[in-house]
């Protein structure tokens, strides 16, 4: 398919039936549809989804088959994703996508760093890598135990003797007491790596960018702004020249230079103005 006529067909809305709802935690489900489209997902690309009567959101990509089986992780946090949430099996969804870049394919000795909803897009990246990479260090974070996301994936998917998981949890209830960021500095002083991806909550992704700047290492950074359009045009979602949709979500270090100045410190509200994050 051509360039043009795949993004005329990615940015078409195409209505599917829910055909599966896990419940991850107290605040986050997973959504699994068919859309062929959607399959076509690269890791860090998002859809979004379009729930009847209420909103059109902007989801990142857990997983997704090449039997057109796609799976999203959906936190509730307002109006649109509580009305996901309340969903049933069988119900309909509008979809478009996907959307945006991709994470690049390293292969060396790679470490990963998530948070929240953001492990999705990076337990989807590590199990493309997983078989390829020297060595895949991965670290997730969350406040409490109840809240660590996707922990029997990860375990299935980086249970090689070349894989690594390390979890953080802020009260210490399960595994290194504190934030996901704790143990990158003692990772990064001790071992060298090629390539760190991180997604999740911008100030601690901020963190991980200070960090990659400190030892001088290569990062990706998968970023959430406000999104209405997907496709450049609204501006909703700019974070300094940059589109998070258009250019993004995935930016690399010398983009992440760039905004330092907002990046984990403003977001834009509805009406645009610059507002702390």
């Amino acid at each position: 398919m051509k360039l043009w006529a795949y993004h005329i067909a990615a940015n078409k809305l195409r209505t599917t039936h829910i055909l599966n709802i896990r419940t991850e935690s107290s605040t986050v489900k997973t959504f699994t549809f068919k859309d062929q489209q959607c399959a076509r997902a690269k890791p860090g690309q998002f859809l979004m989804v379009w729930i009847p009567s209420v909103d059109e959101i902007p989801l990142s990509i857990l997983d997704a088959k090449e039997n057109g089986m796609v799976s999203v992780a959906v936190q509730k946090v307002g109006e649109a994703t509580s009305a996901l949430h309340n969903k049933k099996v069988g119900e309909l969804i509008g979809v478009r996508g996907p959307f945006g870049n991709s994470f690049t394919s390293e292969e060396g000795r790679i470490l990963m760093v998530s948070g929240g909803t953001g492990t999705a897009p990076i337990l989807f990246l590590a199990e493309r890598l997983a078989s390829k990479t020297a060595k895949l260090v991965f670290v997730t974070g969350a406040k409490r135990k109840e809240e660590l996301l996707f922990m029997n994936e990860s375990k299935r998917i980086l249970g090689g003797e070349k894989t690594q998981i390390i979890a953080t949890t802020e009260d210490g209830s399960y595994g290194i007491k504190g934030l996901a960021t704790k143990p990158l500095e003692e990772l990064l002083e001790k071992e060298r790596f090629d390539m760190i991806y991180t997604c999740g909550p911008e100030q601690m992704m901020r963190k991980v960018f200070d960090l990659a700047e400190k030892y001088g290492v290569a990062l990706e950074a998968s970023l959430e702004r406000l999104m209405r359009c997907a496709i450049g045009l609204c501006g909703s979602c700019v974070i300094g020249r940059y589109r998070v949709c258009k250019d993004g979500p995935v930016f690399a270090t010398k983009q992440l230079r760039e905004v330092k100045i907002e990046l984990g410190i403003l977001k834009r509200d509805f009406n645009g103005r610059k507002i702390p994050l």
